[in-house]
């Protein structure tokens, strides 16, 4: 195999990843444990690799951006008159300090230690579970009916529910959906706050992860990381268009379904050594 043939490997392998990201990022389904196991697959497990996965992030943030950006132009305008847009920003800001206090801690361990097929798998599962109880049996009754209704003690459960989404996966949207409707937001304010949430949360995480690791890096590593991104962007925009129509009249538990068939799926051909999740 020649080294274009190779250059093309690694880009295909980029835009696969990419849309995997950008499909999973907002789903209550965890993008950090598909990006693990896909990663797997691909032969994309060293430590380059992780930066990639965090760093094309940034492109499934870039679609909640285009899909937000009235509301977000109308936050910017109305930041010197409008107390709304105030809380609004104070709200983020407030919910996005426990995840970055954690992960400023605990990068390395979570990287080391978490980053295998046995805690994916887990987190898949029991995550499920948790979504299964509470949409057929708490059942919360919704307090909360806009993100503009939020106090920033309501922004900063959230924020704490949100470090459970470090866990791969657990799923960052998933935490903060779920955990946000068991706090009293409606269905539509946990998933829009969510979805802010996610913009200083990702871009922050994709930053210090490539100042982290910037000697890896090279110069020719910046087609790869392109074209995850634009892929990210383009899956993500779909993605989240489609969710917001979604939960106008559908609950998340096909989405608990799919978690524990996908975690199942991961143990037992892990157990059989049908693949080798450690590779």
């Amino acid at each position: 195999m020649d080294v274009v043939d190779v250059n093309v490997m690694v880009l295909l392998k980029a835009a696969v990843m990419g849309i995997v990201e950008g499909l999973t990022e907002f789903l209550p389904i965890s993008s950090t444990g598909h990006l693990i196991l896909t990663g797997t697959l691909l032969g994309l497990t060293d430590e380059k690799a992780k930066v990639f996965d965090i760093a094309i992030q940034t492109g499934a943030i870039l679609a909640v951006v285009i899909v937000y950006w009235q509301r977000l132009a109308q936050v910017v305008a109305g930041l010197g008159s409008d107390p709304r847009a105030r809380r609004f920003v104070l709200n983020v800001l407030i919910g996005f300090l426990p995840a970055a206090l954690v992960g400023l801690v605990a990068y390395k361990a979570i990287k080391a230690h978490l980053f295998n097929a046995p805690t994916v798998a887990t987190a898949f599962i029991v995550g499920a579970f948790i979504i299964l109880w509470v949409e057929k049996v708490a059942k919360p009754t919704p307090r909360i009916a806009e993100v503009d209704d939020m106090t920033p003690l309501d922004a900063l459960k959230v924020g704490l529910v949100q470090c459970l989404g470090m866990i791969p996966g657990t799923s960052r949207s998933g935490a903060t959906i779920i955990g946000g409707m068991l706090l009293g937001l409606s269905r539509k304010a946990a998933t829009d706050f969510s979805f802010f949430l996610a913009i200083p949360t990702l871009v922050g995480a994709g930053a210090y992860s490539l100042y982290k690791e910037w000697g890896r890096l090279a110069w020719a590593d910046a087609p790869m990381f392109a074209v995850g991104l634009v892929f990210s962007f383009l899956a993500a925009w779909v993605c989240v268009r489609w969710l917001l129509r979604y939960i106008a009249s559908h609950s998340f538990v096909p989405f608990a379904w799919y978690r524990i068939a996908f975690g199942v799926i991961v143990l037992v051909t892990a157990y059989f050594g049908i693949v080798d999740w450690h590779a």
